[in-house]
C-alpha cells in the first residue's frame, strides 16, 4: 500500500510583554528559524525588517506600552513558506487609511513607514479586519 505524501509543518509561538526590550526574543526566534531552514539572507533579512516593524508596532500603537497586555508572534514553517502572524492586544486602526509615507507633505516625517515598508518586503501581507493582527508569508 501507498502512504501518502504528507506535508508537515513546524510551529512556533512567542508571548512577549508590550515592551520594546521584547525585540531581542523575536530576533532570537527569526534567527533560530532561519538558520535552521537554510532560509536565504535576502529572505532572512526581510523577515527580520517586517516582524521588527510589525512587532515594534504591535507594542506601542496596539498595546501602548502596556507591559501587562501581550503580542503573541506565531511562525508556521511550511516546507516552501513561512507564514507568520503578530496579533496585539489592542483595539486595532484602519490599515486602508494610512497616509502615504512617499507624498511629498510626509517625506520628512520620522514615522508612518512601517506598514509600508512590511508591504513591500513581505510575499503577502494580511490584515484581520480589526487591524489588530497581520499575517505575513515569505517564501523560501
Amino acid at each position: 500500500m501507498e502512504q501518502a505524501n504528507v506535508q508537515t509543518s513546524e510551529l512556533y509561538t512567542l508571548q512577549l510583554p508590550s515592551k520594546t526590550e521584547s525585540i531581542a526574543q523575536l530576533e532570537q526566534l527569526i534567527e533560530e528559524i532561519a538558520d535552521k531552514h537554510n532560509v536565504a539572507e535576502d529572505t532572512f533579512a526581510n523577515m527580520m525588517t517586517c516582524l521588527n516593524e510589525a512587532v515594534i508596532n504591535a507594542i506601542v500603537h496596539g498595546n501602548k506600552l502596556d507591559e501587562t497586555r501581550k503580542v503573541i508572534v506565531n511562525a508556521e514553517v511550511e516546507p516552501r513558506r513561512i507564514v507568520w502572524t503578530v496579533t496585539d492586544e489592542g483595539p486595532g486602526f484602519d490599515y486602508n487609511n494610512l497616509a502615504d509615507p512617499t507624498a511629498p507633505e510626509n517625506l520628512e516625517n520620522l514615522t508612518g513607514r512601517g506598514v509600508f515598508i512590511i508591504k513591500h518586503l513581505a510575499d503577502q501581507c494580511i490584515f484581520n479586519t480589526t487591524g489588530n493582527e497581520i499575517e505575513l508569508h515569505f517564501k523560501i
